[in-house]
């Protein structure tokens, strides 16, 4: 029997079923949509489950409104519902003619038709959740950290025998990816044009985006460039975060600054396989940055995330802005790290009067004042009490 790893999704997906008359749960394929729909289903006779890859489930729907219907006391999961965008007009219909919560749970990659339809059809009537692959908050008591970051969150992956498992898992995902998911969301992409495109965007991960450049090497537009960043950023592949525009007399960096948002994908088209490969690979510092943001993004919903850097190189790497606070964070892998004297000058031009310096695991032995030093478990648990 599979053990359940808990989801800190589960708790918003049931107060979504319980007040919406429908709830969203988006994400990448194989991020554990599904095996969180069907346990917070468990121990219900009232639940009907429908695949849109399953040919049998398709046939069922040849006449949805009728179908649906007939099913109208119960919650109803339709999973790879973006394959069938022509539903919401009709699950807006059976809305509206009885209105009540939890009728409807639809889970999904994102994609351009799905957003549009949805947002169209059925707006005021739906929850948008995000599943995102493992994070360090959810498995922090059965995954060792390292494990996690060397293999990323996607459960087939994380959960895998050995790294050599591991690996081969994500390199079919990759494949997989590029090749039929995302013609099937909509994006007409060249998958050997993009594969090459994605390896350079692991060689970019925690870089501000060059689009020319890019274009240059690839032999395209830097308008294609945006194109193909737009698709991996609305699957969920990547992460862009946007330069911090602070009111100083600087030369202010104003592209973003790109991340893959699972590590273990990262490795994988960095060609990194083990925990000794990836300690000694130029990308380390950069891996750990990408880590420490995705799981800081999901702990603080709410807050806006940007970066600082000017010109002349004085940097934070995250700024956290929320309720009119700002607080920096630094993404350092030594126990003892080493801070730019920037530093300080940086936190004034910011406005920010505290910075959190976030390493695998350590305690605050008072670096500087205003510094924190600090693990990331011990970060995940301080920084939302910042901003209560």
């Amino acid at each position: 029997m599979q053990i359940f790893h808990s989801r800190s999704m589960e708790k918003e997906l049931k107060k979504a079923l319980g007040t919406f008359p429908a709830a969203a749960l988006l994400g990448p394929r194989q991020c554990g949509k599904s095996t969180l729909a069907r346990h917070v289903a468990e121990g219900r006779d009232d639940v009907l489950f429908l695949d849109m890859e399953s040919s049998h489930d398709l046939a069922r729907l040849q006449e949805p409104e009728y179908y649906l219907s007939q099913h109208s006391e119960k919650l109803i999961c339709i999973d790879e519902v973006q394959r069938r965008p022509d539903l919401f007009p009709v699950l807006r219909v059976l809305i509206d003619k009885e209105r009540r919560p939890g009728r409807f749970l639809l889970l999904g990659s994102a994609s351009p038709d799905l957003l549009r339809q949805s947002s169209e059809s059925l707006a005021g009537r739906i929850a948008y959740l995000e599943l995102t692959p493992f994070l360090r908050q959810e498995s922090h008591s059965w995954c060792p950290l390292h494990r996690l970051w060397n293999r990323g969150g996607f459960p087939e992956s994380t959960l895998a025998a050995d790294d050599g498992q591991s690996t081969a898992w994500r390199e079919q995902f990759i494949r997989t990816f590029l090749e039929r998911d995302l013609p099937a969301l909509g994006f007409g992409l060249p998958g050997p044009a993009m594969r090459r495109f994605w390896t350079m965007l692991a060689h970019y991960h925690g870089q501000t985006m060059n689009y020319s450049k890019l274009g240059q090497a690839l032999d395209v537009s830097h308008a294609t460039i945006r194109r193909w960043l737009e698709a991996l950023e609305q699957t969920g592949m990547v992460r862009l975060l946007p330069p911090y525009a602070a009111n100083v007399k600087k030369r202010l960096v104003k592209s973003p600054k790109v991340y893959l948002r699972d590590s273990g994908l990262l490795h994988s088209l960095l060609d990194v396989e083990t925990w000794d490969e990836l300690m000694g690979h130029p990308c380390v510092g950069s891996s750990w940055e990408g880590l420490v943001l995705e799981a800081l993004a999901a702990a603080l919903p709410r807050t806006q995330f940007f970066f600082y850097r000017t010109s002349s190189g004085e940097e934070i790497d995250f700024i956290l802005q929320r309720k009119g606070i700002r607080i920096g964070v630094e993404c350092k892998l030594s126990a003892r790290p080493h801070l730019s004297r920037g530093l300080p000058g940086s936190m004034v031009a910011c406005g920010v009067d505290r910075v959190f310096v976030v390493i695998p695991e350590a305690v605050d032995d008072g670096v500087r004042p205003g510094v924190r030093l600090c693990g990331l478990d011990e970060a995940l648990d301080l920084l939302p009490k910042q901003f209560q």
